[in-house]
């Protein structure tokens, strides 16, 4: 599907309309960041035409990221706040969210505000509950399991203190915490 368009530093209608059609595609599949759309949109408009040069990519970009902005499709704010909660419920901690927000290229200030709200315990007892580890521990526990399970903790991003909580959790307790939770 390459097309040729005339060599010149002004954008045309016609690539206009297509940054705001590819705009429109990428964001009614899934929620994106102002940086996710920008990248999308530049290394498209480098395949599609021919003769584009780097400064017509990027102004294509920033017309794509501008128009979804005006209509209210691109807030990295929501997608920080969407993703923590749903990190939360995956069992991942507010470091690992923290950073994957951060790969994505949302601002620091709002990862910080968004992971803020997270509960560090809460997705600790989520990811003891998928792994079965700690109070939903199945099997025996020797000091092999035991430093399987503390070493999961960590390498998941939790604290030494937040993993040997959980770890040492009674199972009642466990699971009232998790059904008591915050609201998700």
């Amino acid at each position: 599907m390459d097309e040729q368009e005339p060599q010149s530093d002004t954008l045309t209608p016609r690539m206009l309309s297509w940054a705001r059609n590819s705009a429109i595609y990428r964001l009614e599949r899934r929620m994106h960041t102002e940086k996710q759309l920008f990248n999308a949109i530049l290394r498209k408009a480098l395949q599609k035409f021919e003769n584009i040069t780097e400064a017509q990519a990027k102004a294509l970009a920033d017309a794509a990221v501008k128009f979804a902005h005006g209509h209210k499709a691109l807030d990295d704010v929501a997608y920080a706040e969407i993703s923590t909660r749903s990190g939360m419920r995956g069992g991942r901690s507010k470091r690992a969210i923290a950073l994957r927000l951060s790969q994505k290229g949302v601002a620091g200030e709002t990862v910080a505000a968004a992971v803020a709200e997270a509960d560090d315990l809460y997705a600790a007892l989520v990811l003891a509950r998928k792994r079965a580890f700690g109070p939903f521990r199945k099997g025996e526990l020797d000091e092999k399991r035991k430093a399987k399970e503390l070493s999961a903790f960590a390498r998941a991003g939790f604290s030494f203190e937040i993993g040997k909580r959980v770890f040492e959790m009674p199972l009642d307790e466990a699971e009232e915490a998790l059904a008591s939770g915050r609201p998700l």
